[in-house]
């Protein structure tokens, strides 16, 4: 498995998604997978990536929390949680995209 935070520089939220990020990887037993950070540096970047605000997580190329229609853009990121909307995903919802993705490996 492969994940990724693509942000934008400084992005206010990109520590709070890594953190998160790691405790949702230790609690599903995936503590060993690689965690990497890509700044996007321009709007060309963010359209190759798909990159629809900062952070964006990728978890093996692709966006878990994608929202259908949402454009490229060099912006702060919004996700919606059980809490309300907030600037990175929360534990729960990490730790159900991780196992997602882990389930669909292991059934390959």
């Amino acid at each position: 498995m492969e994940i990724k935070v693509l942000t934008v520089p400084d992005c206010p939220n990109q520590q709070l998604a890594a953190e998160r990020l790691r405790q949702a990887l230790a609690e599903t037993g995936l503590s060993t997978t690689d965690l990497t950070t890509h700044v996007i540096a321009d709007q060309a970047e963010a359209e190759r990536y798909g990159f629809t605000g900062s952070p964006t997580i990728l978890i093996d190329g692709r966006d878990p929390f994608a929202e259908p229609g949402a454009p490229s853009s060099l912006s702060c990121r919004l996700y919606r949680t059980p809490d309300g909307p907030a600037g990175a995903p929360g534990l729960d919802q990490l730790r159900q995209a991780l196992r997602a993705v882990a389930d669909s490996d292991t059934e390959l």
